[in-house]
């Protein structure tokens, strides 16, 4: 069969397209996943079976919640130094009054890149680390179905009303009784998209038909995009919400009962750097203030202690125990012990028994070999040290011993909680080595088929005889898929965790293989014609990664609209890789008169430039994907390799057609 350069050229690019695709699935790991919402809740684990016989513990329930209402003021790109630092003495007295000597607890949020908002949100009412592959979703934020604290809650007949950010709202569609959402895509407006959550204050802090409220302003991030955390504007916007938070805290004690108190939580979804922007790994970016203010804490005293460092996924876990909430299935985070440090020692046994055993239990859905791990050892030694606890407890045993058994259990709960929560963060990371390896070998056989086939495509006639069954390597053909399935079938049986390859049907894996086997037999196939011409011309190129530029996707437009958006962005991104090439193609496209070739040659060209980088780059991302830069440097220039080389097939099938139309036309 014989096929011109620019058909050949664009096939190998949709073969090496689906290697790319492979290998991005690999590179891009997916957060831990339990249970799907559906089957999340269920009845909770009750307190560890104390020894001996008879004995039983009582209380099997979910405890009841430790605050009556909760108030969630998030204030989108606070920086910790906002609050703690010179400027909240200068701009938010209030704020550091209540810090510094009021009934408050102080922490700095530890925040994971991508510090994006909608992966944020995620984080913070999930407990679960969102994946970095998140950001592109960040746009046009779908409903979220995994676990999570606001399903728990509306579940549990809670009352919750949002104003704010709209990008809840599309989380969370027909979770709040009320709300009012603002768009975050006019970075312009510092005052309005805030006005539009203030106003409502006055009125729902009257009301006592609430049970959970949240409050999501904007003015602070779109003030850092356009101006910089240094700008002058900041000091008013912070003073702003300060004054907010003062209206708030002190509608909350006047309505307080002595059953119940009632919690404020202050907190940033991710913080900004120094010009002003965010989703990287700075520590501008990752650093962002936790306040939990409630009457239920002891009044501080003293110089203020630097505050200790959280993770941003440790809210999701306080905030359902302080709810009286089953914590969400998916989260890895811990409970902030503090915000319960008020409580009997048996209920706190209780509130760390119960993240224990979920993480322990998400450990076993996602580990095989979860045994093994350390924090599940350290919890089952807590456990049976709680055991033994409550059988004293039980036995009506008041003395020291039964205090100090209760730190001694507490203290190993907390360190298991700790290891728990950092190996089921560790999966984040992990890698899908196999499809990875899949993805490199189409990869680089394609790019090896291209530059082997240089001679053949840049000649005068620019056509390839393709042989569909070659006598010679028929029998490699065979025995190169037998070995390969073979390889498919050990590392499938034996892998510890899971592969997106291995997950795929039987047909379509053999399908890839013999696709490998292919290449591999029409690479041997061109060394052998080259070594009886004795000639091999090289050529190559490259690109460096360029700065996407979101606000492109709305020229135009006056609200967001998917597919426009992906459009402008996309054209923006690359108008220059997209205009040489075009201008490249076009230029040959005018010489077809003198060379019927020129366009094959062109496309043929096009192609072998964007294979030699990207095999290039993925063999580079791989060897160091343990980099301490791996996401924020390494993984935004993968995806832009990656999406230019769904451009190029796009362009190359274009041009392609086109030339095949014309010369069907001449023919005629």
């Amino acid at each position: 069969m014989r096929l011109r350069s620019g058909v050949f050229a664009s096939s190998c690019l949709l073969v090496e397209a689906l290697g790319v695709a492979l290998f991005l699935r690999g590179f891009f790991p997916l957060p831990v996943r339990s249970l799907p919402r559906r089957e999340a809740r269920g009845d909770p684990p009750a307190e560890p079976a104390p020894p001996g016989p008879g004995m039983v513990s009582n209380w099997t329930e979910i405890p009841s919640p430790l605050f009556k209402k909760v108030v969630i003021v998030l204030i989108d790109a606070l920086r910790d130094d906002f609050v703690f630092g010179s400027k909240g003495k200068q701009f938010m007295p209030y704020t550091t009054q209540v810090v510094e000597k009021g009934t408050s607890y102080s922490f700095i949020a530890e925040v994971k890149p991508p510090t994006v908002t909608m992966p944020r949100i995620k984080a913070l009412m999930t407990g679960s680390v969102p994946g970095f592959i998140d950001v592109i979703v960040n746009l046009n934020s779908p409903a979220l179905l995994d676990d999570n604290l606001i399903w728990q809650a509306k579940t549990a007949g809670k009352r919750i009303i949002f104003y704010g950010d709209d990008t809840w709202v599309k989380l969370f569609p027909k979770h709040f009784v009320e709300y009012d959402g603002t768009t975050s895509f006019f970075v312009s407006d510092f005052t309005e998209v805030d006005d539009n959550v203030t106003r409502h204050l006055d009125r729902v802090l009257k009301r006592e038909d609430w049970d959970l409220l949240i409050l999501h302003y904007l003015g602070l991030d779109h003030i850092g995009h356009v101006t910089g955390p240094n700008s002058p504007l900041v000091g008013p916007k912070l003073r702003e919400m300060d004054n907010i938070l003062k209206k708030i805290h002190i509608s909350l004690l006047s309505k307080e009962e002595a059953s119940l108190p009632n919690l404020l939580v202050v907190c940033g979804d991710h913080g900004m750097s120094e010009t002003g922007s965010h989703g990287g790994s700075s520590e501008g970016e990752v650093h962002t203030p936790l306040l939990f203010i409630s009457s239920a804490f002891e009044k501080r005293s003293g110089p203020l202690a630097q505050p200790e460092l959280v993770q941003q996924t440790d809210l999701a876990s306080t905030l359902a125990v302080g709810l009286g909430l089953p914590i969400s299935r998916n989260s890895v985070g811990n409970l902030i012990l503090p915000v319960v440090g008020g409580k009997t020692m048996r209920e706190q046994l209780r509130f760390v028994h119960l993240n224990g055993f979920q993480l322990s239990k998400l450990l076993q859905e996602n580990t095989p070999a979860y045994e093994k791990d350390p924090g599940y050892e350290h919890f089952k030694i807590a456990e049976k040290s709680h055991g033994n606890w409550i059988k004293l407890y039980l036995e009506g045993n008041n003395s020291e011993i039964l205090l100090n058994l209760g730190k001694k259990v507490l203290k190993q709960y907390l360190e298991a909680l700790k290891t728990l929560s950092s190996s089921l963060s560790k999966q984040v990371a992990q890698y899908d080595m196999y499809s990875m390896m899949v993805g490199t070998v189409i990869i680089m056989e394609v790019l090896l088929l291209l530059l082997l086939s240089i001679p053949k495509a840049l000649s005068s006639q620019a056509e390839f005889e393709v042989p569909l069954s070659p006598p010679l390597f028929s029998l490699l053909f065979y025995l190169m898929c037998l070995m390969l399935c073979a390889v498919h079938i050990i590392v499938c049986t034996s892998a510890e965790s899971l592969c997106y390859f291995c997950s795929m049907s039987w047909l379509t894996a053999v399908g890839v293989m013999m696709l490998i086997s292919a290449l591999m037999c029409g690479i041997l196939s061109a060394i052998a014609k080259i070594f009886e011409n004795s000639r091999l011309p090289l050529k190559g190129n490259s690109n460096g990664i360029a700065t996407v530029d979101v606000s492109a996707g709305f020229v135009g437009l006056e609200s967001y609209v998917e597919i426009p958006a992906i459009f402008l962005t996309a054209f923006a991104t690359y108008s220059g890789p997209l205009l040489w090439a075009i201008h490249l193609l076009c230029y040959l496209s005018s010489e077809v008169s003198r060379n019927s070739a020129a366009v094959g040659h062109g496309c043929f060209c096009y192609a072998l430039m964007r294979s030699i980088p990207v095999a290039v780059y993925i063999v580079l991302v791989t060897g160091l994907r343990y980099h301490l830069f791996i996401w924020s440097v390494f993984s935004p220039k993968l995806l832009y390799e990656g999406v230019h080389v769904f451009i190029t097939v796009a362009i190359c099938l274009f041009f392609t057609a086109m030339d095949q139309n014309h010369s069907h036309k001449v023919e005629d």
